[in-house]
């Protein structure tokens, strides 16, 4: 149980690393959004149908046509979902689009008290107000103007776009459970080509090896890589160390964002980041404004 535990542990920290490094891969292959995500898309079905393939998935009876239906659904949700948060960089930074991005378990929260009938309690609004505070804080921080290249409050509202279609992609893999993961993320990448590829200009393909490696990496190892890792971890831990791993990727993109591009956030930022992140955190691993309380004290 003990091995099993560290083995989890070192995947979900795998699959958060990758995750919190995939925006300088987006930056750096100087491709439009919807071509990045498009790739992302195609070298990502490529290898999730292998992987699929391995585990024996690839078998109609493993789901029902509702069960597809809802995997489309969330593609759809999931490629918008990349589609904001990429477009959210150049506005607000890696760094801010991330924190902001983030409020995604309290999407999660309103959706599945609309939808699945799940009950809205005291504490959870508590970590929702504190939320919200830490939200303000950003939207009235000055952003440095070497950092973004568009509207600061667009990059905001992109990310929290972004959010938003991440939980209902949640919300629909919560509907498919008992569902093979990996079937699911082959759907939703093979919705994402059908959905973007009317609007890909093939004409203008990337012109060097490089940005084509880049692509390549974003489908491979931040897609298929990712995926095995992270459903692997999560089949292995608790909820709650789930959770608490979680919060590796906000943190390493943050970490890209200052080293690989310089970019620090300012006093009222760095608050209103620490202030989200504690709230999700509260939120996810259940802690009670009592506990926060306490440690604040001690």
């Amino acid at each position: 149980m003990q091995s099993e535990i560290k083995r989890g542990s070192a995947e979900m920290t795998a699959a958060m690393l990758i995750s919190g490094s995939i925006a300088w891969f987006v930056v750096m292959s100087g491709q439009p959004v919807g071509n990045v995500v498009f790739w992302r898309c195609l070298f990502g079905a490529i290898t999730l149908l292998v992987i699929c393939a391995v585990l024996g998935l690839l078998n109609p009876r493993l789901l029902s046509l509702k069960s597809f239906g809802i995997a489309v659904f969330g593609g759809v949700a999931i490629v918008l979902n990349w589609l904001l948060l990429f477009a959210s960089y150049s506005h607000a930074s890696i760094s801010i689009s991330t924190t902001v991005y983030n409020t995604q378990p309290f999407m999660l929260l309103a959706l599945g008290a609309a939808f699945l009938g799940e009950k809205i309690t005291g504490t959870k609004l508590f970590w929702l107000g504190l939320a919200f505070a830490g939200m303000m804080a950003i939207v009235e921080a000055k952003p440095d103007s070497g950092v973004v290249t568009g509207s600061y409050g667009l990059g905001i509202a992109l990310a929290l776009g972004a959010a938003f279609f991440y939980a209902l992609a949640a919300l629909a893999a919560k509907w498919l459970k008992g569902t093979p993961p990996h079937l699911i993320a082959l759907i939703q990448v093979s919705t994402g080509i059908l959905m973007l590829a009317p609007f890909v200009d093939f004409s203008a393909l990337p012109a060097t090896s490089g940005t084509w490696s880049q692509l390549v990496t974003m489908g491979v190892v931040h897609t298929g890589l990712m995926y095995v890792l992270l459903y692997g971890a999560i089949q292995k831990l608790p909820t709650h160390l789930t959770g608490a791993l979680s919060f590796i990727y906000p943190i390493a993109a943050i970490a890209v964002d200052r080293i690989a591009f310089g970019h620090a956030l300012q006093p009222l930022q760095v608050i209103g980041a620490a202030i989200i992140l504690l709230a999700a955190a509260g939120m996810n691993l259940g802690w009670t404004p009592g506990q926060l309380l306490r440690a604040v004290r001690s």
